[in-house]
């Protein structure tokens, strides 16, 4: 499963996600401890801080849930991309019981994306690094299209630092998630449980936080600050961007 991800980061996220959406807040809820709807406030409270966020680009959006806690704490339109069909479809479904029209969602790669420089106000991002071959040209792409003095903002699962929490992190991510995926949806679930917590671990060996705010910095994003987030098991991170940056 590692290989196949190195190999095709884009189609191992297709392949891993495209039978979860109906479920895939429930799973983030559970691997986030019941904290994922913190998480996101704290996300959509970064995006609220931007000068007049009239246009917002939410990427990586799944079933739209922080497309749609921005378009509801700011009034802004927003544009959700996501790689995965049946993502969308989901998060169509989500728009349309709520009757929000205000929303407009792209199938789209966040590594090329399909709109003009300093086009959004803000941009956001979740769980979206580990499923790009580079995160370092991705990060640089989405700065692309912010505009300067725009809000940069992601979440992220993150290792708990402290050694006990860590070492309770890895029981339930190797241990306990994927038995209770089986149990709550079944196979595809159960692999879904067994590859996260792996996954995780290995993408802050190879991106340590301080390489990631390196790498945000070096895309234009200025003032780029961290939080950790529920013991450390979620990760938030925000900067601007710079007036002077240049666009490629």
């Amino acid at each position: 499963m590692t290989r196949k991800i190195a190999s095709d980061p884009n189609r191992f996220a297709v392949e891993l996600f495209d039978g979860l959406p109906a479920h895939y807040d429930m799973l983030a809820n559970i691997l986030s401890f019941g904290q994922d709807r913190r998480w996101r406030r704290e996300v959509v409270k970064h995006v609220g801080d931007t000068d007049s966020p009239g246009l917002v680009l939410d990427v990586a959006t799944g079933p739209a849930g922080i497309a749609l806690a921005i378009r509801a704490a700011t009034g802004a339109q927003v544009v959700g991309i996501d790689i995965t069909k049946a993502m969308l479809v989901r998060a169509r479904e989500n728009l349309s019981r709520r009757g929000e029209n205000s929303i407009h969602l792209i199938q789209a790669r966040a590594e090329q994306l399909p709109f003009p420089d300093q086009t959004f106000d803000a941009v956001s991002f979740s769980y979206l690094l580990r499923y790009v071959a580079d995160p370092a040209a991705t990060l640089t792409e989405l700065a692309r299209v912010l505009r300067p003095g725009g809000t940069l903002t992601s979440l992220e699962f993150h290792v708990p630092p402290a050694l006990w929490w860590r070492a309770s992190w890895w029981l339930y991510t190797r241990l306990i998630l994927p038995t209770a995926g089986w149990l709550i949806g079944g196979v595809e679930w159960f692999n879904v449980g067994r590859f996260l917590g792996p996954n995780i671990s290995e993408h802050y060996r190879r991106y340590p936080v301080a390489w990631t705010v390196d790498a945000w910095r070096r895309a234009g994003i200025d003032d780029v600050e961290t939080q950790l987030m529920s013991l450390g098991g979620g990760l938030v991170m925000w900067g601007t961007k710079g007036h002077g940056t240049r666009t490629r």
